[in-house]
C-alpha cells in the first residue's frame, strides 16, 4: 500500500510539472530608432513556428509576451522592418540593412547562424534581452 500511495504522489508532481504552463517575456533593447516595426517570431526546438506578432518600437525598445508555454528548447529570431515592407531588407550582396537578431545573441559570420546557436531552454517563466546587429 505504501508503495502504491508513493507511485500515486510520484505520478500527480510529475503531472504537474509536465503540464506546467510558462511564459515568455522578450525585450529587445539598443533599436537604431522609433522607425517602424519589430518583427517577431518564436519556434519551438523542431523548427515549428510558436508565435509570430509585430510591434511598434517605443524609446528605442520593444517587448514581446508569449504564454502557456510548456517546459521544452525555445528559440527567437526578429527584424526591424524599418520601412514597413514586411521584408528583411538586405544590400546586393545579401547583408541586411535592416537591424536583425537571435536569441541567446547569437551572430553569424557570413551568414545566419545555426538554428541550434538559437536555442534556449525554458523550464520556468523566463525574460530574454536581445540586442539587434546592424
Amino acid at each position: 500500500m505504501k508503495k502504491l500511495i508513493l507511485i500515486f504522489f510520484g505520478f500527480i508532481l510529475f503531472s504537474n510539472f509536465s503540464f506546467s504552463q510558462f511564459k515568455l517575456d522578450v525585450e529587445i533593447i539598443e533599436i537604431k530608432n522609433n522607425t517602424g516595426k519589430i518583427m517577431f517570431q518564436l519556434f519551438d526546438e523542431k523548427e515549428h513556428i510558436i508565435s509570430q506578432d509585430m510591434k511598434l518600437i517605443n524609446d528605442k525598445k520593444c517587448s514581446f509576451s508569449v504564454g502557456n508555454l510548456t517546459a521544452g528548447k525555445y528559440a527567437v529570431r526578429y527584424y526591424h522592418d524599418e520601412n514597413l515592407n514586411g521584408n528583411l531588407e538586405k544590400n546586393l550582396v545579401g547583408k541586411p540593412t535592416e537591424g536583425y537578431g537571435f536569441s541567446n545573441n547569437v551572430v553569424g559570420k557570413y551568414a545566419m547562424p545555426p538554428f541550434e546557436k538559437w536555442l534556449f531552454e525554458l523550464n520556468g517563466d523566463k525574460k530574454l534581452v536581445l540586442k539587434p546587429t546592424y
